[in-house]
């Protein structure tokens, strides 16, 4: 028998949408939201600005290891189309920004979507090897999946561009007060005061991260 969540809490999560363990997280957010845990996204940008980098052959390398590494503990795919259409694209781009711009939008338009519209980027990159640094193509992928800030994305007005500004910045505070590390990670609050769950909780098994959660 699984351990029950003391309380209906509600939780903070770090990531950025280009980071592999936020994918291999996936399924115990999904778990979570299923056990009635309310998920508050919170973008940090990590990979935008100066975290973004050419995906050059080195790095590639790195990444698909890394990667695989992740699909052996977590069962999530990561796939050859993935493997030849991204890391090993000509002039490829290791940046997240137009990626959380995407999820902004959502946020602003559907927020309570936000983690499906999460879902269907990572799949889109990671399992159908869709560019993902592109607007085009996660316009493409919003409107696939009958998000209705598509169209907004597509031509991304100032208060669009001024939310995600407010939304990265607003996540790194977090993570710098609280000294995360990296992400994935979550954030819980309890009598006012906010407490880290760091990542590895993600990767265990889910009455531990429930531990975690009631501690």
């Amino acid at each position: 028998m699984s351990t029950p969540l003391s309380s209906d809490p509600t939780v903070t999560y770090l990531f950025d949408p280009l980071c592999g363990w936020c994918y291999g997280a996936s399924p115990m957010l999904q778990r979570l939201r299923a056990a009635g845990v309310s998920i508050s996204p919170a973008p940090t940008g990590l990979f935008t600005g100066s975290g973004a980098r050419p995906m050059d052959a080195g790095f590639a390398a790195y990444a698909w290891s890394n990667d695989q590494r992740i699909e052996r503990l977590t069962g999530q795919p990561f796939t050859e189309a993935y493997r030849n259409q991204v890391l090993d694209a000509e002039n490829g781009l290791f940046d997240s920004g137009p990626a959380t711009l995407a999820l902004s939008a959502v946020a602003l338009a559907e927020p309570e979507r936000e983690l499906d519209a999460l879902a269907a980027i990572q799949a889109g990159r990671y399992v159908q090897g869709l560019d993902t640094t592109s607007l085009a193509c996660l316009v493409a992928i919003l409107r696939e999946a009958g998000f209705t800030a598509a169209d907004r994305l597509a031509t991304p007005d100032e208060a669009l561009l001024a939310a995600n500004r407010a939304r990265i910045a607003q996540g790194r505070a977090l993570m710098a007060s609280l000294g995360a590390q990296g992400v994935p990670a979550l954030v819980t609050r309890q009598d006012g005061r906010q407490r880290l769950i760091a990542s590895n909780a993600l990767f265990g098994s889910f009455d531990n991260l429930v531990s975690h959660l009631n501690a």
